[in-house]
């Protein structure tokens, strides 16, 4: 198994890209995992302190259950992964079959800050783009799929994002074998083409 880490700052354009893998490759022999399916189980706190809790660190990342499963996959074997309800801040009861693929992509913002998950991606992308476009889209986002205003985005980005992304995600940059900018026209064709060589 070929495991590709596809990581960048909210808002860089990670699930979009992964969509347009998807499209342009198929399913067949490419698997997804999304690192936002492995947030902790917090059922033990209401969703006012579950509200409160910082989601941008990897201490909210249960990075045990992700690498376990990874190990698993590599090993040919089939797991469950968490489904993650992001207006509760809860994993679901439910959870869906994932089997082993010739190549598996990972998409995350944390992925990177993990050393046991980092060491077993063999090949990182990370997705570059400014921190203007990153909030503009976050806040499209937020206001239209999660519930949030305006307001509610500016402060989280000026109280959170920005310290957690200069903390946690930037300083992983360099140390990726492939930077993709993402502002606007973005090029998929090294990706692709890193894809086929280990598909063959």
């Amino acid at each position: 198994m070929f495991i590709i880490g596809i990581t960048g700052g909210t808002g860089s354009g990670k699930t979009t890209i992964v969509k347009e893998i998807n499209k342009l490759l198929g399913p067949s022999e490419i698997g997804f995992l999304f690192s936002d399916s492995y947030y902790k189980d917090n059922s033990n706190l209401n969703f006012h302190e579950r509200d409160k809790l910082n989601y941008d660190t990897p201490d909210a990342i249960d990075f045990s259950l992700l690498n376990k499963h990874i190990q698993l996959l590599k090993e040919g074997k089939e797991v469950r992964v968490p489904q993650y309800c992001f207006s509760s801040h809860l994993r679901s009861d439910s959870s869906t079959l994932f089997v082993p693929k010739k190549i598996l992509i990972i998409e995350g913002i944390l992925i990177l800050s993990n050393n046991v998950l980092s060491e077993q991606i063999n090949y990182k992308v990370f997705l570059d783009c400014s921190r203007e476009v990153r909030f503009r889209r976050r806040l499209e986002r937020d206001t239209k799929e999660r519930g949030r205003t305006h307001e509610d985005v500016v402060k989280l980005f000026e109280n959170r994002l920005d310290a957690m992304h200069d903390t946690y995600v930037e300083p992983f940059k360099n140390g990726c074998d492939m930077i993709i900018n993402t502002e606007k026209n973005i090029s998929l064709k090294s990706l692709i083409k890193i894809i086929d060589n280990n598909l063959k």
